[in-house]
């Protein structure tokens, strides 16, 4: 039973790593786009039109931090605990 438990411990923390990671690359590129994005609308136009990618991307790394780090202001651990135990008393289920 303790191998189990063990197992399963370990697949958990391997799967939050690969999500960590995930985050990270996606912080890099998007750091990496950010002065991309300024540097073409410098040489482009004199709207600041790069605002818009990098505001709306930037809120899609937040959010994305937010899931990999656990804040959760809706969905957070403790509403997924309650739905797991009311679903597993639910007899259609």
């Amino acid at each position: 039973m303790n191998d189990i438990h063990q197992q399963h411990k370990y697949d958990r923390a391997k799967a939050y790593v690969a999500e960590i990671k995930e985050f990270y690359t996606h912080l890099i590129v998007y750091l990496f786009m950010v002065p991309t994005f300024i540097v073409i609308n410098y040489y482009t136009t004199s709207f600041f039109w790069a605002i818009f990618p990098i505001a709306g991307w930037g809120i899609g790394v937040l959010c994305h931090a937010f899931q990999t780090f656990g804040w959760s202001p809706l969905f957070n651990k403790d509403w997924e605990k309650r739905k797991i135990e009311e679903l597993l008393r639910d007899d259609e289920f």
